[in-house]
């Protein structure tokens, strides 16, 4: 008689954030990646209902990477029972520790300012999780290393394989009754600025595979002349370079890329501020792992040197008065929260700020609603006008796009079983879908959310 393996889609399934996948099989309960939902309202509500499933039953957790969208449920998890492992890369784990203790310290501090300020409908307003939360989901963390198969009890193995994308991030192969599932988490591009090619699978029984740039090509741009232009113009109307950035690879992608302009004399030595006491924890990061990046330790340090680093909300208000024209990087990437909402809320009703989108604008963020072209945007329960120039950048997205993943996809030797698209909105989806279909013929399938599926191991 066949055994079979059951995979409930607890997130990353019809979105583009909240991953969760959990696997039912031979005696084994195994969750890969635990997410939180961004973007829409509908979603993000999604977040304080418990799983539908027996967290207590859960015996570890993998993670593919440390991004929000990937482990930020984490501590919620803990909550609901869960007392399993959570394993992951060295680098996996020391970003997911700072970004659960980022989050945790937001979701204090803003529930603390909506009950002070009374922009609530609940009574009082709660953090999602705190910092308690986050320390006691940090103590389940357990290092394995990439490209070491470990053998669970019971004819399962796993293995992390480096996939690009952020530092420490993986895609992870599954051996269950010798049928290989492969969980791509989020696939970097090649010839990144600091992180090595990703690898790819060679065999896949069942893959799932995600599809944030399912339906699209990153544009043929020069990010640095582009930039290079930017700043110029910034510098000539005496005006304010604001870049929301993500905390992790985006912003030091970022650093790497201005201080390389002024080495080669392409732009003038204007100031640049980074401002993410997050960011900061990742170039620490960086600093600890330089086997997992591309930068020499003389570059590195080279690159710190030239950048004010903004330590304390002190120093926020104290560049925001600097009259000088300057260059801001700040969190967060979709203007969802962090410290860019703080140079925003001054800056961006003046005509001389021009604000650069450099990343993935995900539905319902502040970032897509600027990117849209809005006339006026919501921060902590005010609105202000948009006169500020919006830019963007797309071809410095962590992600590979459409042509990427069929690459990625292009060296699997077998055909597989079933292929999941996860990880996308739905028209990625759906085009994606179609592609894979006439490039290798693949039976594809796209699940939806809390979607159940029976595969045969």
């Amino acid at each position: 008689m066949a055994d079979y393996a059951k995979v409930h889609f607890l997130g990353g399934a019809g979105t583009v954030t909240g991953s969760k996948f959990l696997i039912e099989a031979l005696g084994q309960h195994i969750l890969i990646d635990c997410g939180m939902f961004q973007g829409l309202k509908e979603l993000r509500e999604l977040n304080w209902n418990d799983l539908p499933v027996n967290v207590a039953a859960i015996d570890l957790v993998l993670l593919t990477h440390g991004h929000l969208d990937h482990v930020g449920y984490l501590p919620r998890l803990v909550k609901q029972g869960f007392k399993g492992k959570i394993i992951g890369t060295a680098p996996t784990l020391a970003i997911a520790e700072i970004i659960l203790k980022d989050s945790a310290k937001i979701h204090e501090e803003e529930a603390k300012k909506a009950n002070k300020e009374n922009y609530t409908k609940h009574n009082p307003a709660l953090p999602f999780y705190t910092v308690t939360d986050a320390e006691k989901t940090i103590r389940l963390f357990e290092v394995e290393r990439e490209g070491n198969w470990k053998v669970l009890s019971g004819g399962i193995s796993y293995r992390f394989k480096q996939n690009g994308h952020i530092i420490g991030a993986t895609f992870i192969e599954l051996d269950i009754n010798n049928k290989r599932f492969v969980f791509s988490g989020d696939i970097g591009r090649n010839d990144d600025y600091l992180l090595q090619n990703p690898k790819k699978p060679e065999w896949a029984d069942y893959l799932f595979i995600e599809s944030t740039y399912g339906n699209k090509l990153h544009p043929k741009e020069d990010v640095e002349t582009t930039l290079a232009t930017l700043i110029k113009e910034v510098i000539q109307t005496r005006g304010n370079l604001i870049i929301p950035s993500f905390a992790v690879e985006r912003l030091q992608s970022l650093m790497y890329i201005l201080w390389k302009l002024y080495k080669k004399n392409s732009i003038p030595n204007i100031p640049i501020f980074v401002d993410s006491p997050m960011g900061n924890n990742v170039l620490e990061v960086f600093k600890q792992f330089p086997e997992w990046h591309k930068l020499s330790q003389s570059e590195y340090n080279a690159m710190c040197n030239h950048i004010n680093i903004i330590q304390s909300y002190k120093e926020t208000w104290k560049t925001i008065d600097d009259t000088r024209s300057k260059i801001v990087i700040a969190g967060s990437g979709m203007v969802t929260g962090g410290r860019v909402l703080t140079y925003l809320q001054q800056l961006i009703d003046e005509p001389t700020t021009t604000v650069l989108l450099v990343g993935y604008q995900a539905e319902g963020t502040r970032g897509r609603q600027l990117l849209d072209g809005a006339h006026e945007i919501k921060f902590f329960g005010k609105y202000y006008p948009v006169k500020a120039r919006i830019k963007s950048i797309e071809s410095l997205s962590a992600h590979a796009d459409q042509n990427g993943l069929l690459q990625w996809l292009g060296s699997i030797k077998n055909r597989p079983e079933k292929v999941f698209l996860i990880h996308g909105e739905p028209s990625a989806i759906n085009t994606f879908r179609i592609k894979i279909q006439d490039t290798f013929g693949w039976q594809v399938c796209c699940p939806k959310l809390n979607d159940e599926v029976q595969l045969i191991i």
